[in-house]
């Protein structure tokens, strides 16, 4: 049970700490890092295997399709020791390695430098290739956002992991329904997700990606199976804004600034909602 709040706490310092960095930066995308936070906790703090040393060979690698959730990224990498703490108080400001994207040269635990979506898979790819020819034993875990599936690369990606049987490349959407535009489906559809990435040859499983104790399961139990010759597809169902009520679905908060009164607000509305183990808010 301790597990399970600890991987609750850190969804909400997630949510916390981007609402204080993006008041530092005047403006960025905090309803894009909302609906993942849980993800990310549940990665970093239970199913990765990482050391103290980024460079470890041997680690997990993380990718960030929707690199502009990097914000939401940052203090948990501070908060693993990567990187002084103090660096996230100069985010975007000049100079800072911390940008509004992830940058691998600048920042320790990057593993991938994300801005225009659609490359992540790729590069995914080819470091499981690569982790074959050296005989290294790791994963590749790869976020990408729904509204990414519209990129082409992404599905050249997917059918040359399936062509390469790339059991240790584990993909999970963010399947949160928005992007900058509007609705996904609206924009251009992408469903059915699930049978695109069975017809690419993956293995498919959908979770709630706000319910810590099913994204733990769901992804110890992949990471776990040797069995498997394919790579695996995680759809996880999570809601864009997740935690401040207003943000929830609404596209306008894709990019925005809240003002200092507004922050508050949305720190209060964060601390006194429970994302359950079940996924629930109360």
């Amino acid at each position: 049970m301790k597990e399970i709040e600890l991987l609750e706490e850190r969804a909400q310092f997630v949510r916390l700490e981007t609402i204080r960095l993006i008041e530092i930066a005047k403006v960025g995308h905090y309803s894009s890092v909302f609906s993942c936070a849980e993800i990310f906790s549940t990665l970093y703090y239970d199913v990765m295997k990482i050391s103290d040393d980024p460079k470890w060979p041997s680690r997990d690698r993380f990718l960030m399709g929707k690199g502009h959730a990097a914000v939401g990224l940052f203090p948990i990498l501070a908060d693993k020791g990567y990187f002084p703490v103090e660096w996230l108080d100069t985010y975007t400001r000049l100079d800072s390695p911390l940008g509004d994207h992830p940058d691998m040269r600048k920042v320790p635990g990057v593993d991938f430098s994300s801005g225009s979506i659609g490359h992540a898979l790729s590069n995914g790819v080819g470091m499981a290739l690569g982790g074959r020819m050296k005989k290294l034993d790791f994963d590749v875990f790869v976020m990408l956002g729904d509204g990414e599936m519209q990129e082409g690369q992404v599905w050249e990606a997917a059918l040359c992991a399936a062509s390469h049987k790339l059991s240790n490349v584990i993909a999970i959407i963010d399947r949160n329904g928005f992007q900058l535009d509007g609705k996904v489906d609206d924009v251009l559809a992408v469903e059915p997700i699930g049978d695109k990435w069975r017809a690419f040859g993956w293995e498919v499983h959908e979770v709630d990606g706000h319910n810590v104790v099913a994204l733990t399961q769901l992804l110890r139990r992949v990471k776990a199976d040797k069995t498997r010759d394919k790579p695996c597809c995680i759809i996880a169902k999570t809601v864009k804004g997740r935690g401040v009520d207003y943000m929830e679905t609404e596209p306008g908060w894709h990019l925005g600034y809240l003002s200092p009164e507004d922050a508050e607000k949305a720190r209060q509305a964060i601390l006194n909602t429970k994302i359950n183990s079940c996924g629930d808010a109360r």
